[in-house]
C-alpha cells in the first residue's frame, strides 16, 4: 500500500544559542493509505510538535529539518499559498479543544460550508445541503437546526464532532487527531474513535491519532510509536507492542493503564521522576534517570532505533524480552473500559 506521508530525519529547535530546545531530535516514520498510526507518549515527549510541524503550524522562531513528503510532494518547501490550498482538502487536522478551533462568534453551519466553497467550489446552497449530511454521518441529530446553533448550544463531545465533519468536508487523504477524546467521557470517546475508524473504512483516509493514552490508542490503531524526550523509542503493530513491548518506557506506559481484573492495587503504579526538559544538552539515553533497567552505558551512549523486522524496532542497550500484558489491552470494549476506570492528566 502506498505511503501518503513520509517523514524523514525530522528535526525542531525552538530559540538559538545556549538556550536553544532540541523539541524533536531526527524522527522518521510514514503512514500508508487507510492505515490508523498512533503516537503515544507523556506531555513534552514531542506528539504535538511532530503533528504541527507536518502540518506546517509552527511558529517562525521554530527551525525545522528534515524531510517531509505528502504524496510524493515536499512539505517543507511549500509556499504559502500551496499550504492554504493543501490544509483542509488534502490533509486535515482535529485537536485536542474543540471549543479553540471554531469560532465563538459564528454558527456551526457557515464554518462548515466555508470549507466547502473554499476548497470544493460549491455553491452556497450546495454546501449547506452536504454540512447537512456532514453533521448527521457524524451522529448529531437534526442537523438543520443545529447548523444555525453558535459552538456553546453544543456539548464538548458534540463540538469534537461538528470539528471532525469539518475535517472530513473535503476528504482528505490524511486526518491528523491530536488528543481529540481526551477531555471527553469514555462514551463520547468511543463514538468519536467508532466516526473516524468508519471514516477509514469507508474513504481510505490515513488517521495520526495522537494520545497520552495507550489504551484508547490500542483499541483503534494499526501501528503504534511510541515518543519519549523528541525521539521514536520504539514503533511496531499495535497488538505486538502491546503484548510485548521491548523497550522500558512502553512498559512503563502499559503498567501505567488501570485494569479491570484482579484485586485493584491501592496506588496505580506510575513512572519515577520527569521527563528530561529545558535547553540542557542531552547525553545518552534520555530515559536512563527513570529507568529500572540503566546501566552506565545507558547514561553516556544513545542508543539507535533499531529495527527488529521491517515494521517493528526500539532504541534501547538493554531491552525487555517481551512481557507478556492482558488480553483485555488488545480488546477494544476492555481498553475502553480500562482507561474510563480513573481520570487522570497528560501524564500516566
Amino acid at each position: 500500500m502506498p505511503a501518503v506521508l513520509e517523514v524523514e530525519d525530522l528535526t525542531v529547535t525552538f530559540g538559538q544559542g545556549p538556550r536553544a530546545v532540541d523539541a524533536l531530535r531526527g524522527v522518521s516514520f510514514a503512514v500508508r493509505t487507510g492505515e490508523r498510526v498512533g503516537i503515544v507518549g507523556e506531555s513534552g515527549s514531542g506528539k504535538s510538535v511532530t503533528s504541527q510541524a507536518v502540518m506546517r503550524l509552527l511558529p517562525s522562531t521554530a527551525s525545522i529539518g528534515g524531510s517531509v513528503r505528502f504524496d510524493g510532494q515536499d512539505v517543507l518547501s511549500f509556499r504559502q499559498s500551496r499550504l492554504a490550498q493543501w490544509r483542509g482538502s488534502e490533509i486535515a487536522m482535529i485537536f485536542q479543544d474543540p471549543m479553540s478551533s471554531l469560532n465563538p462568534l459564528i454558527r456551526v453551519g457557515p464554518q462548515i460550508t466555508e470549507t466547502l466553497r473554499r476548497h470544493r467550489g460549491m455553491t452556497r446552497a450546495r454546501a449547506t445541503a452536504v454540512a447537512v449530511d456532514l453533521l448527521r454521518s457524524v451522529g448529531i441529530a437534526d442537523p438543520e437546526r443545529r447548523m444555525r446553533d453558535y459552538p456553546h448550544a453544543f456539548s464538548g463531545g458534540m463540538r469534537q464532532r461538528v470539528c471532525i465533519a469539518i475535517a472530513i468536508s473535503c476528504a482528505p487523504a490524511l486526518i491528523i487527531a491530536d488528543e481529540p477524546t481526551t477531555a471527553l467521557d469514555v462514551t463520547i470517546q468511543a463514538q468519536v474513535l467508532d466516526v473516524l475508524d468508519a471514516l477509514a473504512d469507508d474513504n481510505g483516509t490515513a488517521v495520526i491519532l495522537i494520545s497520552h493514552d495507550l489504551g484508547v490508542v490500542s483499541s483503534f490503531c494499526d501501528r503504534v510509536m511510541i515518543m519519549y524526550a523528541g525521539r521514536i523509542v520504539e514503533y511496531g503493530p499495535t497488538d505486538v507492542i502491546v503484548r510485548a513491548p521491548r523497550h522500558p518506557y512502553t512498559q512503563a506506559l502499559l503498567d501505567s493503564i488501570p485494569r479491570m481484573a484482579g484485586e485493584l492495587p491501592e496506588r496505580l503504579p506510575t513512572i519515577p521522576g520527569t521527563p528530561p526538559h529545558g535547553p540542557a544538552t542531552l547525553v545518552g539515553c534520555p530515559f536512563a534517570p527513570r529507568c529500572p533497567r540503566a546501566q552506565d552505558r545507558c547514561r553516556t551512549e544513545t542508543p539507535p532505533l533499531d529495527g527488529e523486522t521491517d515494521d517493528a524496532g526500539f532504541a534501547c542497550h538493554f531491552p525487555l524480552p517481551g512481557a507478556s500484558y492482558p488480553d483485555e489491552l488488545a480488546d477494544p470494549a476492555a481498553a475502553d473500559t480500562a482507561s474510563a476506570t480513573v481520570q487522570r492528566g497528560d501524564t500516566p
